[in-house]
């Protein structure tokens, strides 16, 4: 890594980071579902004013946090894919740790933590809950076309609200990163300023709306410097990078 003339760290904000997004869908089953947004601030890098799911970029200790369950089999097959080996930890449980941050909402499993625990987890342990990612469902991914003031490769998870520990109205905890926090309804969600890649994600959820199992196969939206693709993780015909 570069440093400046002060000898601090410079960042290259246009390097692709892995991030992950998670899709809070409240009602289901029920005759009309509604998922959580916010809305960025007019002033951010990325996405200025949009309406979008919380999430955000892997930190380095994501991966030392320890979860209270994994990931299906199924969907930790599916997040290796295309990545580099062992990144599964750090996506669900920064999946955790946003949805957290940004909303104040703490998915996981009462308990109690025992070790020493994070600075950024402080407040999720004190909720008496520990981080679980055995409700997460990855249904999508998306890599930030070139010439963005920011890429990344996030991953999408799918996650029922039944599975989330505490008051669903309560944003109390939330870092100021999303406004107007809200429950939309699914079929109003589209009137709302959205990013592209947020529409995409939002058909692909209302498609298997219903379907509870975690799906066999993941649209991947790959943007690149030699053409956008749109793929298909399967277990089959993706191999392994990294």
């Amino acid at each position: 890594m570069s440093t400046d003339q002060n000898s601090h760290p410079v960042i290259d904000k246009t390097a692709v980071r892995n991030a992950a997004t998670v899709i809070v869908v409240r009602n289901r089953m029920g005759k009309d579902p509604s998922i959580l947004m916010g809305q960025r601030g007019a002033k951010a890098a990325f996405m200025p004013n949009k309406f979008v799911f919380p999430g955000g970029a892997v930190d380095a200790g994501d991966a030392d946090v320890p979860l209270a369950s994994p990931i299906s089999d199924l969907c930790h097959a599916r997040l290796g894919e295309q990545a580099p080996d062992g990144l599964q930890l750090a996506l669900t449980v920064a999946a955790i740790r946003e949805l957290w941050e940004e909303t104040g909402l703490a998915l996981g499993e009462r308990g109690i933590w025992t070790g020493a625990i994070p600075a950024d987890w402080q407040g999720f342990a004190a909720s008496e809950c520990l981080p679980s990612a055995r409700a997460l469902q990855y249904v999508f991914r998306a890599l930030t076309p070139p010439g963005r003031p920011r890429r990344f490769d996030a991953r999408f998870f799918l996650v029922d609200a039944d599975h989330i520990v505490g008051d669903l109205d309560d944003f109390s905890q939330a870092s100021d990163e999303l406004s107007h926090l809200q429950w939309i309804k699914l079929s109003q969600a589209r009137q709302f300023d959205l990013p592209f890649i947020t529409e995409v994600v939002l058909a692909e959820v209302a498609a298997r709306i219903t379907d509870l199992t975690p799906p066999t196969s993941v649209p991947y939206f790959r943007n690149n410097d030699e053409a956008s693709l749109f793929l298909r993780l399967n277990g089959t015909d993706m191999p392994k990078t990294g």
